[in-house]
């Protein structure tokens, strides 16, 4: 009488592991689809990231991006390749960021409108290292040297609390009249803060602050509901939380802000470096 042999007890071959290959590739598929269907601005990179994140959290092995950017391939789900963008005839040779976090700071400041037609107005600051977005502050008027100040207290009262830095913090920003402004600048320096203004008709020297600009408005408010401007307001506290939670930046090794603050502090690393991982 023949003995009974269950498939556990042997190795997957031919047919059995080709299987195991497509259920695989099903699950991805469908994680992929959540994430752009919540994120559908994201590239693959970004896909990657995050199902990199989740497979972290579930303790489970991280998938391949180069499979990651396949799958999506395969299923017409990449991106269109953007028009080639001509390089500035003006030369920058300058670095914005830095290595260390609240060494500079920059900020800056953007628009939109609503539904309605109302306009909203948004001035942020940024950690030039770590790439959190420290403070933001939102209005229907116009960028004043009022709401520069409240950005900046916010800023220093979430990195330092009640505490002022120990030594200055270069505040970045382009050289709008609300940053220009003497009793901003004051302001600055009362809070442990040294004002910096880049060159004239050249926004690349404030290029975290642009590029981040860049993000919010592709990966959330081109999507995010805003019929008039106190919804566009609340929705945009949960964009600036998911995007200091969950945004991957590529100059972070495709971690959040966040992620990779708390991930360089339980390694014990430094700001010397950014994450390759």
């Amino acid at each position: 009488m023949r003995s009974c042999t269950s498939f556990s007890d042997e190795p997957m071959t031919g047919w059995m592991a080709a299987a195991v290959v497509t259920l695989m590739i099903r699950d991805v598929l469908l994680r992929i689809h959540h994430v752009i269907g919540e994120l559908p601005t994201y590239g693959y990179r970004r896909v990657w990231a995050l199902l990199r994140r989740q497979a972290e959290l579930d303790g489970m092995p991280a998938i391949n991006a180069k499979r990651v950017y396949r799958i999506m391939r395969q299923n017409a789900l990449l991106l269109e390749r953007k028009p080639a963008v001509p390089p500035s005839k003006r030369a920058h040779t300058g670095r914005v960021a830095v290595k260390e976090s609240n060494q500079r700071w920059c900020s800056d400041g953007f628009e939109f409108c609503c539904d309605n037609g109302e306009r909203l107005r948004v001035t942020f600051a940024l950690d030039c290292c770590d790439r959190e977005a420290l403070h933001w502050a939102v209005t229907t008027g116009g960028f004043n040297s009022e709401t520069v100040q409240d950005v900046m207290l916010g800023a220093v009262e979430r990195r330092f609390g009640n505490d002022l830095p120990s030594s200055p913090v270069e505040w970045l920003t382009d050289n709008g009249s609300c940053y220009r402004a003497n009793e901003t600048r004051q302001f600055a320096r009362m809070l442990g803060l040294e004002p910096k203004n880049t060159a004239v008709r050249s926004p690349e020297s404030n290029g975290i602050a642009e590029s981040f600009v860049k993000t919010i408005k592709r990966d959330y408010i081109s999507i995010m509901p805003k019929p008039d401007g106190l919804t566009a307001a609340k929705n945009l506290a949960e964009a600036f939380e998911h995007y200091n939670e969950w945004h991957p930046h590529s100059a972070l090794g495709y971690r959040s802000p966040r992620e990779y603050l708390r991930q360089r502090a339980c390694n014990g690393l430094s700001d010397n470096r950014c994450l390759e991982i």
